[in-house]
């Protein structure tokens, strides 16, 4: 389906690269082209640090201690709002993005926060050729797992993310509430909810399929930016999840358990075998 379109300026797809018929761009690889510099510039807007920390609270700090966390890889840094968030609680946190744009957003942004990131740029399919060592939880926020759009991609990503855990680590994963999209479609409500929760930006679905969810991002300066994304259903992440060997699968919506019908859904995938675990 092709859902309402918002009168604004002229896009920004020639800065994007997405050609002439950008909802047949359904690639993994392409990220690379959609978060240029301009966008990652305004990225921080979209999030608003002050508003999305006080919409998440204590949820993350509060899953990584009840498990024990101490050492964690962000794979999803972006412009670093976790990794700046964590390093504050004293957690030991490298800090890694597909995107050299994020990153280099994310080091700066932990400067005026007081703190220095670990960084690493890292394809998600070859963490651990990218990244050495063991962790006790990986985190991949943000909607992050989105971009990638072949069932393969994702198995392996999930495999990666999976080896580089400890025995007993712990895997965070969100992503939007995609059921709600895929099955509603216009009826969906604001984009944002409480993960991206600047005022000055308007994000709107542009086009939605069982392949694809085509967002638009509408800044208050005119300026219009669009994110190609796979639109993940929950139930499908739980169960790629399972397969890959994660034993127990905790979600959350809205960081409430049991919260029906939320913006975004929260998975907490534990890595720990137990022989006499129940078939989630």
């Amino acid at each position: 389906m092709t859902l309402t379109q918002h009168s604004q300026k002229p896009c920004q797809d020639d800065l994007q690269n997405f050609g002439d018929k950008p909802e047949q761009v359904r690639d993994t690889d392409h990220y690379q082209q959609e978060y240029v510099e301009d966008f990652t510039d305004r990225w921080d807007r979209l999030i608003d640090w002050k508003a999305r920390s006080e919409a998440e609270g204590d949820f993350y700090i509060r899953i990584l201690r009840e498990h024990g966390a101490r050492s964690v890889l962000d794979v999803a840094t972006g412009t670093g709002f976790h990794s700046v968030s964590l390093l504050k609680e004293g957690f030991d946190v490298i800090s890694a993005d597909g995107s050299p744009n994020m990153l280099a957003r994310a080091f700066q942004n932990a400067r005026d926060h007081g703190q220095l990131l670990r960084t690493a740029q890292a394809d998600w399919r070859f963490l651990n050729r990218d990244i050495h060592g063991e962790f006790d939880a990986v985190i991949c926020l943000g909607n992050s797992f989105t971009h990638l759009f072949r069932e393969h991609d994702r198995r392996k990503a999930l495999a990666e993310y999976y080896a580089v855990l400890k025995h007993n680590g712990i895997l965070i994963l969100d992503h939007r509430n995609y059921d709600r999209l895929l099955d509603q479609g216009v009826a969906i409500r604001s984009g944002k909810g409480n993960v991206y929760c600047g005022k000055d930006v308007n994000v709107s679905p542009e086009h939605v399929d069982e392949g694809l969810a085509r967002f638009q991002y509408s800044f208050s300066d005119g300026s219009t930016y669009h994110l190609n994304m796979f639109p993940l259903r929950q139930s499908y992440v739980n169960r790629l999840m399972t397969e890959v060997g994660f034993q127990k699968i905790t979600s959350f919506g809205d960081y409430l358990p049991g919260h029906q019908d939320p913006d975004f859904y929260v998975h907490v995938a534990e890595k720990e075998y137990k022989a006499d675990l129940k078939q989630n």
